[in-house]
Order: structure tokens, then sequence, then C-alpha cells
């Protein structure tokens, strides 16, 4: 099982969503100055409450491992991953480990990016590319999908494993001989969502993916 849902949060009301956060998340989003970032987190935790609420998952307790990665501790066979960014909030849960990236697409992204800390072969290819914002975009989510599915996040380098896109497959290769040997166990589903991009990695496809809106949520 995978459910994957986005929504856009720019008109969150702030005010009125604000006493319904449990404290833990209020704390995160009073760490935020600007109203933007604070929709972001709040807008998060609301997507992904929903979606569990959805899944008759009630009252988890969502605890952090020791490189990062959220999850749930009273509920083991329910993963989740979250993220966020310009205005839109994303959410994925599964019966598996799952990751989730979703990227807004900035025309003016500086491709030194990859040619420094990508795989040779993916900079390689962004230059072929007849789009190469769009083509950069596309590996950074499906790279950072990836990352967050090992649960090991920025501490995995990103130029210590490929994402390989051929012959309508996408596969990862792996420098990481701890990593190594589940690479064949990977699969991504990669989403273009007008000026964003979004993957799922996972053991198994995600067939579509929801949009919700914000009246939905709360």
């Amino acid at each position: 099982m995978i459910k994957v849902a986005y929504c856009n949060v720019k008109d969150l009301d702030l005010e009125k969503i604000y006493p319904i956060l449990p404290e833990s998340r209020q704390e995160k989003v009073d760490n935020f100055i600007f109203d933007k970032d604070k929709k972001l987190s709040s807008g998060v935790y609301l997507l992904l409450k929903k979606m569990l609420d959805e899944e008759n998952i009630n009252d988890p307790i969502i605890e952090t491992e020791k490189d990062g990665k959220p999850y749930i501790s009273n509920y083991e066979n329910i993963h989740f991953n979250i993220s966020h960014a310009g205005r839109m909030v994303a959410c994925a849960i599964s019966d598996e480990e799952i990751g989730i990236d979703i990227e807004k697409i900035d025309p003016l992204i500086d491709m030194k990016i990859a040619q420094t800390f990508f795989y040779n072969s993916e900079y390689e290819n962004i230059k072929k590319s007849d789009n190469r914002v769009d083509q950069f975009f596309k590996y950074w989510v499906l790279k950072e999908s990836y990352m967050k599915y090992t649960g090991l996040g920025f501490l995995l380098d990103l130029d210590k494993f490929e994402i390989v896109i051929a012959d309508g497959e996408t596969k990862v290769k792996n420098q990481n001989p701890e990593l190594k040997e589940n690479e064949d166990n990977v699969k991504f589903s990669y989403f273009d969502l007008n000026q964003y991009k979004l993957a799922i990695c996972s053991e198994n496809e995600a067939d579509e993916i929801f949009e919700y809106n914000l009246e939905d949520l709360y």
C-alpha cells in the first residue's frame, strides 16, 4: 500500500489552525520567522494527519530515528515521509519504508550544483538534455527521495550513488556496500506537477497521486 498526496498551503489560515496543532508542532511552527515557512510546517502536519486518519491510524506517536528520519512508534507496519517546497506540502504513507521529495522548479538554478555534487553520469545527462533545468530537478527529486528512503538523508553524499534513467526505468546504483545489497529492490515513482516535481522511492511504485484542498485538511 502506498498513498501519496500534496496540497497548496499558500492560503492556509495560521490563526485558525494554530490552536488545533499539537504542542510539539506549535513549537516547530514558532521557530520560523516568516509566515510562508509557518504555513509549510503547519500544512505538512495537517496533510499527514488527514492521510493517517483516512487509514484509521489514530493517535500516532511520532518519534525520530538516530539519523533524523521520523517514524510512528506505535504502528510498526505504517511508514511515512513528508516534504515541502515553495507553497506545496507533500506526504507519502505506506506499509514499507518510503521516501518522498517535492521541489519547485527554479529556472535560474546554478548548474554548478550538479557538476559539484551529483554523480558524473547524471551531470553529463543534464548537460546533454534539451531542457537542462527540467532534467536537473528530475534528478534532484529522485536522488533526495532515495536519500530519505534510506533514512540517511544528507548523511548520504549525493555523489556516492547514481540514479540511472534508461529504457523507461529508473534505478539506483550504490558505492555504499551497506546499501548496495538492496538496490535491486528500490523503485521510483515520478510526477510533474506544473511548477513542481515530485518523486517517491520505495519497494513498490505509486500508481497515482492525490491533490487535497485546504478545506480537506481542517
